[in-house]
């Protein structure tokens, strides 16, 4: 389905072309007039409802996302955000606030990372909870391509994870779901559950993207622990097996290295 068709089916109009935006490896997305249309060949069923769920999940926390117009399993039209300055200092206070927040228990709907599926899980304590909602998912699908790293990852995950409390994330955090409006920084296509924010902090470690500006600013709001930097690489884990899932095992590298640094 082209956006034009998807604005019709969702009863919007708008005038002007269709402009292709930056939509990451998964996804196209169009500006027309005031909205952003985002498509994907393909996509698994549910995949923009959950999207749309994680905009809420966040907007209900306070973080500024774009709005939600429209949503079905053919796509999503989302509010077109104008561009703004850089401003990672309101970056840090965000994330900051956000990852302060107290939920009553580790929860998780079923949802994806990329367009992998991920079940959904509630409660229980936090490692069980990772490892089995986010990796062990990916572990299966990949094992046979990890070069014998399966039993590595595995080993990785029988020692416990620092807790420092349930916490709403966004789950997908590289510096590409990052936008800066002009009312000040927004968070893009979520994959969003309540977990340790640690979560967050590595996926944004790992393909950098993030300022000395911003991690200055986020310390001193949010100092994070020792223990917690040094279960990082753990974490990175989940994202580099989704990486050698989608794009393949040029990964592996990046892999070994981590669970070295665990």
């Amino acid at each position: 389905m082209d956006p034009l068709s998807l604005l019709r089916k969702a009863g919007l109009s708008a005038q002007g072309p269709a402009l292709p935006l930056h939509g990451g490896d998964m996804a196209r997305v169009f500006r027309v007039g005031p909205y952003a249309v985002k498509l994907a060949p393909n996509p698994p069923r549910g995949l923009f409802q959950a999207e749309a769920q994680g905009l809420w999940a966040l907007e209900e926390r306070g973080v500024r996302v774009p709005r939600v117009y429209w949503v079905g399993e053919e796509g999503l039209v989302l509010e077109y955000l104008e561009p703004g300055p850089e401003d990672w200092e309101g970056l840090a206070r965000m994330l900051a606030a956000l990852h302060r927040r107290r939920e009553a228990a580790y929860r998780a709907e079923p949802g994806f990372l990329g367009t992998f599926p991920l079940p959904g899980r509630e409660g229980g304590e936090w490692t069980t909870f990772f490892y089995e909602r986010c990796v062990l998912p990916l572990l299966k699908a990949t094992w046979d391509r990890l070069q014998g790293l399966g039993p590595k990852v595995e080993a990785l995950f029988q020692d416990p994870l620092p807790a420092e409390g349930p916490a709403p994330l966004h789950g997908d955090l590289w510096h590409g779901n990052v936008y800066f409006s002009r009312e000040g920084p927004a968070l893009l296509d979520p994959s969003f559950f309540v977990g340790e924010r640690g979560v967050d902090l590595a996926m944004m470690r790992l393909f950098g993207g993030f300022p000395k500006a911003f991690w200055e600013a986020y310390r001193a709001l949010y100092p994070v622990p020792e223990e917690v930097e040094r279960a990082l690489p753990r974490y990175q884990v989940y994202y580099l097996l989704a990486h050698v899932h989608f794009f393949g095992e040029g990964y592996l590298g990046a892999l070994w290295r981590v669970i070295s640094a665990s």
